[in-house]
């Protein structure tokens, strides 16, 4: 099934997808981006690698940005961490993230699979990353980016 750019908008509320990421950093000095893509041809993860640089996710001064990357039509995402991140908490805790999204994933509750696996990544982003409140600055969008 092709989903058009109208129906990927409405397989996932935005404004809760945005509201969880202004949340989860609120705790921490992480980066959240989320990316919803129509239906392609081609390698996913290729076309996350892409989006992640599209979106600057390295330029974050720790390191600390994290992207899901959701193609709902082809019910497949990645989840991408910079290497501060990435250091701290390893491959096995983005595997636990993909596992939490795709149980939601599939009973076609997009919306709270991302809540969930925003929830989990904001947790580790603030344990590794807290908030400083006289330094920390908002350095990439929460808006959901429908590529």
């Amino acid at each position: 099934m092709v989903m058009t750019k109208g129906q990927l908008i409405r397989a996932i509320d935005a404004a809760k997808v945005e509201a969880a990421i202004a949340a989860a950093e609120r705790a921490t000095s992480g980066e959240i981006r989320v990316t919803v893509a129509p239906f392609f041809w081609g390698s996913v993860e290729k076309a996350a690698d892409a989006a992640f640089a599209r979106l600057g996710m390295t330029r974050t001064e720790l390191r600390n940005g994290v992207l899901i990357f959701v193609v709902p039509s082809r019910r497949k995402f990645v989840v991408l961490g910079d290497r501060g991140i990435h250091e701290k908490v390893g491959q096995t805790f983005w595997n636990e993230v993909a596992g939490s999204i795709s149980e939601r994933f599939r009973t076609g509750d997009f919306t709270g699979g991302l809540m969930s696996g925003i929830e989990k990544i904001g947790e580790q982003l603030a344990a590794h990353f807290p908030f400083d409140e006289k330094g920390d600055r908002n350095e990439l969008s929460n808006i959901v980016d429908f590529a």
